[in-house]
């Protein structure tokens, strides 16, 4: 099982799209263990959007979707109505 998840900083209004196959570790990761990389820069995060898959390949399809300019329409417009 994969999830495509999309993080919230509210605090400066980023987002960060990815898929992993274990979200609360990735959480953990993106919030405290990461010592490089974009999400270390804009803590803390919280989980504001996902979506699940059977396979690698379906959610890195989706991952790419959801980082178009679409996608990313989609994901402002939800936080916007839940933030």
């Amino acid at each position: 099982m994969f999830t495509v998840y999309v993080l919230y900083s509210k605090e400066y209004n980023k987002i960060y799209i990815g898929f992993t196959s274990n979200l609360e570790q990735r959480l953990t990761s993106h919030n405290s263990l990461g010592t490089k990389g974009y999400t270390l820069k804009f803590r803390p995060w919280q989980i504001a959007y996902t979506e699940t898959f059977d396979t690698k390949s379906l959610a890195m399809k989706r991952e790419k979707e959801l980082k178009s300019a679409k996608g990313r329409e989609f994901i402002w417009k939800l936080i916007k109505e839940n933030y």
